[in-house]
């Protein structure tokens, strides 16, 4: 809390100024004038005085929330020594009784908040112990979340607990939301203590008095973790019967054109965001659900997909039935049992573009390991024909081409999955390989140096750097990149021989002596 103080300030002296028409003015009345506006001074200066804390408590949360926590902590630390000075100003000026204890409170609670964003936890705990042995404040007994919060970063789970439960003990039950926090925040400590049974007791209160998509995951969690089946199934069940509060698309569709520009300006509001964000988690949190628990509560894996996905089917999550059945694929492909990978891809040939495009692609990739490139190419068109925009397709498709020895087409495809995302690796790393064939050295090493700024480490990204610098005649450079090598897989025995050759070419016996001696070893 803050409270806000009036501007204020401290009268000027007063002058007189000797004119003829002010002579005859009383001397009784100059010094009635001037006791008046002397018993103001003392109240006017700690109104100042607490403006100026309360300024200081405003700059130390503007320097958090700009990521500078240490100026933070400064201006709370000055803030506090301002406020003290002003409860002196008060005790010497005979108006302790006035004392703002709302100021003292929110310069405290500043304080020991930007402890605990620097990470001092004992003088956090200090600050907070303030406050709370303060009976003037109210209800200081919440602040003891924030005293379990630190013994939970201390790894100081009972302490912890005690805390939370504390704190609990001091919310009434008209705080509904408040409480469901706090247990909530018992589970997760029973959770990492290994408590399980606890953790459990926690989470299901919390599933039937209000419902939430995290609480709901770790419940599957600690059933996963104890091994029960039915209580997996019966966590699952819960988690995907949780409301989101999220509207229907539907109102993001214009009834006429003159709404056009309304919904376009509400369909990227912060609201919305942070709607797709929400609906994105909880569908994040179903998937990962349903792959743990899938392979654990049914005596196959594929059975336990089934249940997941037919309650998924109809749950209000209905649309990621499909992904959880490519899931039960990659599974599948994971396990090298490509036959019933196919089988369940091809499922959803007639299924919506997105999807298709997903599968597709998949049995593409599959194809091509197998080496059926007719296939693997024919599967590719298919889901570059569904979604233009998949990157993965592309690449698929560009990788087909490559075997034809077509490299001017399949640098083309490349290029477009990079161009539909940046990001994909498997992209650029194909594009740098055509233009190696292709005899275009240069864009080759561009792509690769490119390549090894997102894979730190890439041996194959060094190695194929290296060489490229080889061919190019530039030893030295060649002979740097591969010593990066040595330093992620010291004992390659083909790195070690090249070496051994490029300081060979370059009349360096000895280290190339030595090179050839470490691949013998």
């Amino acid at each position: 809390s803050r409270l806000l103080v009036g501007e204020g300030g401290i009268p000027n002296q007063p002058t007189i100024k000797v004119c003829l028409w002010t002579v005859g003015v009383s001397q009784n009345i100059l010094t009635q004038s001037r006791s008046v506006l002397l018993s103001f001074r003392p109240e006017e200066k700690i109104k100042i005085m607490e403006k100026k804390v309360n300024d200081l408590i405003e700059e130390s949360c503007m320097a958090y929330s700009s990521g500078t926590s240490q100026l933070a902590l400064e201006k709370a630390k000055e803030a506090r020594r301002k406020e003290q000075a002003v409860v002196r100003q008060r005790e010497q000026s005979g108006t302790a009784d006035h004392i703002n204890l709302d100021l003292t409170y929110s310069v405290l609670l500043n304080l020991a908040n930007q402890y605990e964003h620097n990470e001092m936890y004992p003088e956090a705990l200090n600050t907070y112990q303030v406050i709370v042995k303060n009976k003037m404040f109210n209800n200081p007994g919440r602040l003891k979340v924030n005293m379990g919060n630190i013994y939970f970063q201390q790894k100081n789970y009972p302490k912890a607990i005690k805390f939370y439960r504390m704190a609990l003990d001091q919310i009434s039950n008209a705080h509904k939301e408040m409480r469901i926090k706090i247990m909530q925040n018992i589970g997760v400590v029973f959770l990492r203590m290994g408590q399980y049974s606890d953790a459990i007791t926690s989470f299901e209160h919390i599933m039937r008095e209000s419902p939430n998509i995290t609480t709901g995951y770790n419940l599957v969690l600690c059933n996963y973790a104890t091994g029960d089946r039915e209580g997996m199934k019966k966590a699952f069940q819960m988690l995907i019967s949780v409301p989101l509060g999220i509207d229907d698309e539907d109102k993001y569709i214009p009834d006429d054109s003159s709404t056009n520009m309304v919904i376009d300006a509400i369909k990227n509001d912060k609201l919305y965001q942070m709607e797709r964000d929400k609906k994105a988690q909880a569908e994040k949190y179903i998937m990962t659900a349903a792959k743990l628990i899938a392979p654990a509560i049914e005596t196959s894996f594929a059975s336990g997909f089934d249940w997941c996905v037919d309650m998924v089917k109809a749950s209000q999550y209905v649309e990621l039935a499909n992904d959880l059945e490519i899931n039960k694929a990659i599974t599948y492909l994971r396990q090298k049992d490509f036959n019933q990978a196919v089988e369940t891809l091809k499922t959803f040939e007639k299924k919506d573009s997105r999807v298709k495009s997903v599968a597709a692609t998949n049995l593409s990739f599959i194809y091509f390991l197998e080496k059926d490139y007719d296939q693997a190419d024919r599967y590719a068109d298919l889901a570059m024909n569904a979604n233009r925009y998949n990157p993965a397709a592309l690449v698929n498709k560009g990788n087909t081409v490559f075997v034809k020895q077509d490299y001017e087409k399949a640098a083309e495809f490349f290029k477009e999955a990079l161009k539909n995302d940046s990001s994909c690796t498997e992209g650029l790393y194909n594009l740098g390989l055509t233009y190696k064939r292709l005899n275009r050295l240069e864009d080759a090493l561009d792509c690769f140096l490119k390549l090894n700024a997102i894979l730190r480490n890439s041996d194959q990204v060094m190695c194929q750097i290296a060489d490229l610098y080889e061919q190019l005649g530039d030893l030295q450079q060649a002979i740097e990149w591969l010593m990066q090598v040595i330093s992620v897989t010291p004992t390659d025995p083909h790195i070690l021989a090249k070496l051994g050759k490029l300081h060979n070419d370059e009349g360096e016996k000895s280290q190339a002596l030595h090179y050839y001696s470490e691949v013998e070893t």
